[in-house]
């Protein structure tokens, strides 16, 4: 039993009747949250689990049928296959899943985030209104990307949070938000934005044994300053220094829809010698981290540990290849919160980090109408596993 799920929300009653919807793309994910909630409700010996307060607590799965048939046209809808009338809804849904085909004017088309977004909203809609409460995880948020207007553009990712809070969306979770500020979109509904560090401290610390975490052999970089606080805070928790790179940009010319970067600059201590932790939000086409790798053995660091929430290598992983095989880096690692491909999966240097419990924990703990705040904030885990880790128990 998971002592520290018990403890912390099996003292108030459920907000209804625990149902499951992972949308296609996200289906993996979903059965393993689903199995811990089936192992943890069967092993409660919460006493009043039996009541009429808490029908339906323990199920064989909560995961509840849906389906999105495609007409010829490429047009769709949703079908969810069983009352929801009362339930307390999670939504899963990943917008990076390129995998995802349906048929379109005699051609094979690939699902886009556009696509899954739309799927998003018509499970909702078949819902009808009928649930208790909705709540959508989306670990990488839907047009995260475009959350500000700088000329006259979009605001893609405000539009969205307005489109589903007027939907009937009570909560939104996502990880790792790009910018967080965006929820300044839904001022009055529940967005949580959430950080797997703990998942990301447990996987490298499992796979590489011989770590020394101390300011002296282990330090934190941001590749750019956008991605500051993730480093500061990962690096205090580890006790550790950091630093960071600034990018200077070609701001007379945009190439595929950004300013090129001109030159990285390094601003931090001394980093000869030591292991460094380069930790962003996502890799996209991975060409940033790569030279950020360069420029950290030029200044002769020891090992390099690539860490990203979100891997989406948009142009494949022929660099990061190269890379491992000349020794820029030693491990790369993100999170199975978005597809995964097997040639990814199947890298000598890749180590996946395991989300889906964490995932559990948070809809558990929601279901219970308990606080999350505890779990936002990993850092008491984080400094137990550290000690397992030095005392040879990892």
């Amino acid at each position: 039993m998971n002592t520290q799920r018990s403890e912390r929300v099996l003292e108030t009653i459920p907000v209804g009747s625990l149902g499951l919807i992972p949308l296609p793309g996200c289906t993996e994910l979903g059965r393993r949250v689903d199995d811990y909630l089936v192992q943890w409700r069967r092993e409660s010996s919460l006493e009043h689990k039996d009541s009429i307060m808490f029908q339906g607590y323990e199920q064989d799965s909560y995961l509840i049928e849906a389906s999105i048939p495609r007409f010829g046209s490429g047009e769709a809808k949703g079908i969810v296959m069983e009352s929801v009338r009362g339930r307390d809804l999670y939504l899963m849904v990943d917008v990076c899943n390129y995998s995802l085909t349906y048929p379109l004017g005699g051609r094979e088309n690939h699902m886009s985030p556009d696509d899954h977004y739309q799927n998003l909203k018509r499970i909702i809609a078949a819902c009808a209104d009928k649930a208790r409460r909705i709540t959508v995880i989306m670990p990488f948020l839907y047009e995260s990307r475009q959350h500000k207007r700088t000329t006259r553009e979009s605001l893609d990712c405000a539009l969205a949070l307005k489109e589903l809070s007027h939907m009937g969306v009570d909560n939104l979770i996502t990880f790792d938000a790009h910018d967080p500020r965006v929820q300044n979109a839904i001022p009055l509904e529940g967005f949580d934005t959430v950080q797997p560090s703990y998942q990301f401290i447990k996987a490298l610390l499992s796979h590489v044994k011989d770590l020394q975490i101390d300011s002296d052999h282990l330090m934190v970089v941001s590749p750019d300053e956008g991605g500051m606080d993730r480093a500061v805070y990962l690096a205090n928790v580890l006790g550790v220094d950091m630093g960071m790179f600034y990018k200077r940009r070609d701001y007379t010319q945009i190439i595929g829809g950004r300013n090129p970067i001109v030159a990285h600059e390094f601003l931090g201590s001394n980093v000869e010698g030591k292991d460094v932790i380069v930790i962003d939000d996502m890799i996209s086409s991975g060409e940033s981290m790569i030279e950020v790798a360069q420029q950290l053995k030029k200044l002769h660091a020891r090992r390099i540990f690539i860490y990203s929430t979100f891997g989406l290598f948009t142009n494949g992983m022929a660099r990061f290849d190269e890379a491992y095989e000349a020794g820029v880096i030693d491990r790369v690692l993100t999170t199975n919160l978005i597809y995964q491909p097997p040639e990814l999966l199947s890298r000598p240097y890749y180590i996946s980090c395991d989300v889906s419990k964490y995932i559990a924990l948070l809809i558990d703990t929601l279901n219970h109408d308990a606080s999350i705040s505890e779990l936002l904030d990993p850092y008491d885990r984080i400094h137990r596993y550290l000690e397992k880790y030095r005392n040879g128990e990892v």
